[in-house]
């Protein structure tokens, strides 16, 4: 198991382009749809938790699925903990090599054509990602069923959009900062479903 997790956040830190966010629809379809290590609804919990968190979001989402994948393969804490490491060197030691590797290259070649049409076909490449992210969180673990148990139009929903629409004009439009979008957001959640109950 432990060789396996390595070998597949290897395979996603080597071809992983555009950092943390490009990289999550990377991980969601290696972990939760071909391996089935952790489940939908664990994999937005680990990417929720791992925006909050300190530190680059990618490694934060290798460090916590590493735990829970072998947690949920009822492994020991421990084992787990040991897992958590695994993942988060495999993640990172191909970019650790590569950019040895590029500094060493990258100053000498960066004003040639060639160099400069790759690097726009990987600033390409990093949009897509970005927007393959963003379709893969757009599920009802993260926004909510859309009806309710008796047949009924689920008003989580339409929160959870209102919320999501609200925090990207904030951010994208007025640049308010990452931290009051993230804190708000918590605090209308939190009031809406853990103290009003919707």
């Amino acid at each position: 198991m432990l060789l396996r997790l390595f070998w597949c956040f290897f395979k996603i830190g080597l071809f992983g382009f555009g950092g943390g966010m490009g990289i999550v629809a990377l991980i969601q379809h290696d972990v939760v749809e071909k391996n089935k290590w952790i489940t939908d609804t664990q994999f937005t919990d680990i990417v929720a938790i791992s925006q909050m968190t300190p530190g680059p979001i990618g490694i934060n989402a290798a460090t916590y699925v590493g735990y829970t994948a072998m947690a949920n393969n009822g492994q020991c804490r421990s084992k787990a903990v040991i897992s958590s490491l695994v993942t988060s060197g495999a993640l990172v030691l191909p970019s650790f090599i590569l950019m040895i590797v590029v500094s060493i290259f990258f100053m000498r070649y960066k004003d040639n054509p060639a160099v400069k049409r790759v690097l726009e076909l990987i600033r390409l490449t990093v949009s897509g990602l970005f927007i393959a992210t963003i379709l893969l969180l757009c599920n009802a673990q993260t926004f909510g069923e859309l009806h309710t148990a008796d047949g009924g139009f689920n008003p989580q929903v339409a929160i959870s959009i209102a919320i999501a629409v609200v925090s990207l004009y904030a951010g994208y439009v007025k640049k308010v900062s990452p931290i009051a979008v993230v804190a708000c957001a918590g605090t209308v959640g939190w009031i809406c479903y853990g103290w009003l109950g919707i």
